[in-house]
């Protein structure tokens, strides 16, 4: 594994086609602008190089993914609470370089190795696929510092859990194990510490594997037609500038993989 860089805090290995991303911010990976614009550089390098395919994202240690947003830095005056997000320089990716990435169309895993709250959280919630370490915890403890979580948990988590639950997240403050998460979908896998990495790196390794235009086309599909009635789905489909799902129907990597499935042998795919 070959290490990148190492700026703000923010850690980038190389493994072939997979790019790790780990939060190294003692002591609880607080996120300030500085940071954010290094997690945005990242992933616009997963983004832009075509020789990567997938990401993975993670924190150091086994105490905490991600506290959030830096208070620190608000409270000195950094930032400005009042219409944050164009008062900052957050970088590539909105906050964290991934909570209003639209253009990032390349699988991010998430492995959470410790609490996750607040901006982690909805960090977290803009991945594609999350593994936790079986002592991870979940909370949004904004609404006692008298603000809301704006930087994806009131847009994602509704989505993602019942309404019900979710509102006692945002107005109880409601913790919720890994345990609950999976259960209720919002986790894809629970493990031990310990196999966490493993267990990300075999997903990523997996993924590595498929066609990447194919890959790429689900995540840019599915941000199109998100919400939208079935019917409209399918239209969006079939009329609407989607480069990527266009890309892969003419690709000779769709042709590969036929071929190789009519002659009963792995498809070798070059991601044109």
């Amino acid at each position: 594994m070959m290490k990148d860089n190492a700026m703000a805090h923010v850690e980038v290995t190389r493994s072939g086609a997979v790019l790790e991303v780990r939060l190294n911010k003692p002591k609880v990976n607080a996120i300030d602008m500085e940071m954010s614009r290094a997690l945005g550089t990242a992933f616009a390098e997963l983004r832009e190089d075509p020789d990567l395919r997938v990401a993975i994202l993670t924190g150091e240690g086994d105490r905490i993914f991600s506290a959030g947003w830096d208070l620190k830095a608000l409270d000195r005056g950094d930032v400005h609470l009042d219409e944050w997000w164009t008062e900052g320089d957050y970088g590539d990716g909105g906050f964290a370089g991934l909570t209003e990435n639209w253009s990032l169309n390349k699988p991010v895993i998430v492995a959470l190795n410790g609490l996750t709250v607040g901006g982690g959280f909805e960090l977290a919630m803009a991945g594609d696929l999350i593994i936790a370490a079986d002592h991870v915890e979940f909370a949004l403890p904004e609404l006692p510092l008298g603000m809301v979580p704006d930087a994806g948990a009131l847009q994602r988590l509704p989505r993602r859990l019942p309404y019900n639950i979710a509102m006692e997240m945002f107005l109880l403050g409601r913790r919720m194990t890994a345990q609950e998460a999976a259960g209720f979908g919002l986790v894809n896998k629970v493990v031990p510490y310990d196999g966490l990495m493993d267990a990300a790196r075999e997903w990523a390794a997996k993924l590595a594997e498929a066609a990447p235009l194919a890959l790429q086309t689900v995540k840019e599909v599915l941000r199109s037609i998100e919400n939208v009635p079935l019917e409209q789905a399918f239209h969006k489909m079939r009329t609407e500038d989607l480069p990527t799902y266009r890309k892969m129907l003419k690709s000779e990597d769709a042709e590969e993989g036929v071929r190789a499935f009519v002659e009963k042998r792995n498809p070798v795919f070059k991601g044109r």
